[in-house]
């Protein structure tokens, strides 16, 4: 991943993809890439992602700028954790945010195997 791509992952929203019998798609805030290059998701209402990620263990992620239309996709495996420092800092901003109200239980550690241009123009549908 290029560092265009990483800022935008920090700065936008995600919306995650997955499947099983049907499609899923959620729109996620509490997350990042970590320095290796891996998207990490706190897991607070995941029940259903998390299902389609035990049956295939494919994602995909979407992020775009909704002023700027600069976009991308990745696409790429997930496995979940449920302990150590990335799941602590989810639990503690996720309890921080809705004041102890809920926790984040978990976190999806995505692995990218592809990065799409998703912008508009000539770059569109390139790997990168």
């Amino acid at each position: 991943m290029n560092q265009a791509v990483i800022n935008l992952l920090k700065e936008q929203v995600w919306y995650l993809g997955t499947y099983n019998n049907e499609p899923n798609a959620i729109p996620v805030a509490f997350k990042d890439v970590t320095s290796d290059g891996q998207l990490v998701v706190g897991d607070v209402f995941l029940e259903t992602t998390l299902e389609n990620i035990k049956a295939n263990g494919k994602i995909a992620v979407s992020a775009c700028n909704a002023q700027t239309f600069e976009g991308y996709q990745i696409k790429g495996t997930a496995r979940y954790i449920t302990d150590g420092p990335i799941v602590d800092t989810f639990k503690k901003l996720v309890s921080d945010m809705f004041k102890g109200a809920c926790t984040a239980k978990g976190a999806l550690i995505i692995t990218p195997e592809k990065v799409i241009v998703t912008t508009p123009g000539a770059d569109n549908k390139k790997e990168l």
